[in-house]
């Protein structure tokens, strides 16, 4: 998985931010607010991450289960996928 082109990560004001730059602005309008680890999960995403990978980065970065840490990613994974954001 990859998150599309022209969505860039941006840390405004503590807070963790994507925000459409180029062609991605006329069709998407907006910003959207994601959490430290949100934000920890995309810059895996941008390098091309699976599934197995952000688990096993999650595992590594934050004190959580592997079950927590895999039904957290699914929900994010489709939040993305519904906002056309990964491919």
């Amino acid at each position: 998985m990859k998150i599309k082109d022209n969505f860039v990560l941006k840390k405004i004001a503590g807070s963790y931010v994507v925000v459409p730059v180029r062609s991605r602005a006329v069709d998407f309008s907006g910003i959207i607010k994601l959490t430290e680890s949100g934000a920890f999960l995309w810059k895996q995403l941008e390098v091309g991450a699976d599934r197995e990978e952000l688990i096993a980065k999650m595992l590594e970065e934050y004190e959580v289960d592997e079950a927590t840490a895999a039904a957290d990613i699914d929900r994010f994974l489709v939040k993305l996928s519904e906002a056309d954001l990964i491919e």
